[in-house]
């Protein structure tokens, strides 16, 4: 069976998350290398195996957080499609189930906003590793938090962690924002809807969603 370590190795999968991150820092978005893909495939995973969800099954959650954002290197416009059918052209080429294939490509489909709904635990696990990844080490140019808030509240979260409490069904991201940088309402006016996405995610999973920000419940 195909791991994430395998994808991880693949020269034409690396090639592509470059090759994206490239085109959305020339057009403007934080981050979305290595770091980010890295990040959404370990935190999606741990979601699921916290959960006690298969191992199997965390792994192809961990493989569609790795994968999800290569739709970039066509254009930020229907990302998630393209990144969908890129995917599976790639799983296919490495030898991947056809079953665990469409698994995932689902689940990239499904993770954008502008159709953003989960479909399955896989889905789920990644629609929250993805909207959750807020955090200063994004910003590519600290200069520009003064001019453009996505960078000003990414800047000014210095600690993002996710938190899975599998007896309350519970899962949290706890934030600690230096609100000197930016208030906790700048936050909640860019990313309240990406919030609602990981409430919805959590809610397929049988969880409820909670953001903590400064040691403050806030949703």
């Amino acid at each position: 069976m195909i791991t994430l370590d395998e994808v991880k190795k693949n020269s034409l999968v690396d090639a592509y998350i470059t090759r994206a991150d490239q085109y959305l820092e020339v057009v403007g978005y934080t981050e979305h290398g290595r770091r980010h893909c890295g990040l959404v495939a370990k935190n999606a995973r741990g979601i699921l195996l916290d959960l006690g969800l298969p191992e199997r099954e965390a792994e192809l959650t961990a493989i569609a957080g790795y994968l999800h954002d290569i739709g970039n290197a066509f254009n930020r416009v229907n990302h998630s499609f393209t990144g969908a059918v890129l995917a599976h052209t790639l799983l296919l080429g490495m030898g991947l189930d056809a079953d665990e294939i469409t698994q995932i490509v689902a689940a990239i489909g499904s993770h954008d906003e502008v159709s953003c709904e989960p479909v399955s635990n896989i889905s789920a696990g990644l629609i929250i590793a993805d909207k959750s990844d807020v955090h200063r080490s994004r910003v590519r140019n600290p200069a520009m938090i003064k001019f453009d808030i996505h960078d000003r509240v990414n800047y000014a979260v210095e600690s993002s962690k996710l938190q899975v409490d599998r007896e309350k069904r519970v899962i949290a991201l706890d934030l600690t924002i230096d609100t000197k940088i930016s208030p906790v309402a700048e936050y909640f006016e860019i990313f309240l809807s990406r919030m609602l996405y990981c409430r919805r995610a959590a809610n397929f999973l049988a969880c409820e969603f909670s953001l903590v920000a400064n040691g403050n419940r806030l949703l």
